[in-house]
């Protein structure tokens, strides 16, 4: 099979928020042999991992735990995945971390770029993770803007401008969460699932993302028309789309 030329790039602020918000999104890419690559900016050691800090582990033990927890993830969903290691509660936005971003871009050049909304009043690390993603994107674009180590980029290092979607929030009615996009993910679900149980620290979290996803996939059905047979345990996830999709049809 040729190798497919698509790339989603997932910024993700905790080790654990992509695969509850963005597991299937990821699964459903690699399936179709497109490439993923996770970025996440922190292991969200601090305030994402409340039972092994009650456990009595120490931050570096705890920064290993969600790391191994966060590779065995990626691995489940057939994605590639890197850390920044900036720390959580809060992930402080700064020009040296954005520089890393960009150097991701430009090393990664992705084609759809997933990430969290730009607001959730519950986590500041999730917007901040957001607006750093954003702005990343945008100076990745500009040739004169130079890379983390200095050196300007060649006309090939440039990144286009990919589309970037929103992740469901956790409480998304308080993040005034309004999903245009709505993805089938059924056939991926099971490698979500997958992901889900490498990441026991937050183990609370599988049912109430199994059955988001039941939630979403009835909303796929409702609004995917009559006659698409769809099955009756369709599984979906939900976005919002940031920047207007360009089309020469309406459909």
């Amino acid at each position: 099979m040729a190798e497919n030329p698509n790339t989603l790039l997932i910024v993700s602020a905790h080790a654990g928020d992509f695969v509850w918000r963005a597991g299937g999104a990821i699964a459903a890419a690699t399936m179709r042999g497109e490439r993923a690559v996770v970025v996440c900016l922190s292991f969200g050691e601090r305030g994402e991992s409340a039972s092994q800090w009650l456990a009595g582990k120490s931050l570096d033990e705890i920064k290993a735990i969600r790391r191994e927890e966060a590779e065995a993830a990626a691995s489940a969903l057939g994605a590639e995945i890197e850390f920044l290691d900036l720390g959580d509660y809060p992930l402080v936005e700064s020009e040296q971390a954005v520089a890393k971003l960009v150097d991701v871009y430009r090393r990664v050049q992705p084609t759809v770029v997933l990430t969290h909304p730009l607001a959730d009043p519950y986590n500041g690390d999730h917007p901040a993770a957001a607006r750093m993603a954003l702005q990343a994107r945008v100076l990745a674009q500009a040739i004169g803007v130079a890379n983390s180590d200095g050196s300007f980029p060649t006309k090939d290092e440039i990144i286009g401008a990919p589309p970037v979607f929103f992740f469901e929030p956790h409480q998304p009615e308080q993040s005034d969460f309004k999903p245009n996009v709505l993805l089938d993910i059924t056939e991926a679900f099971p490698l979500k699932r997958k992901a889900m149980e490498c990441l026991p620290a937050q183990k609370h979290m599988w049912e109430y993302y199994t059955q988001l996803a039941i939630r979403r996939g009835v909303q796929v059905k409702r609004n995917a028309g009559p006659n698409l047979g769809l099955p009756h345990e369709t599984m979906g996830e939900a976005y919002v789309r940031y920047f207007p999709q360009v089309t020469d049809v309406l459909q």
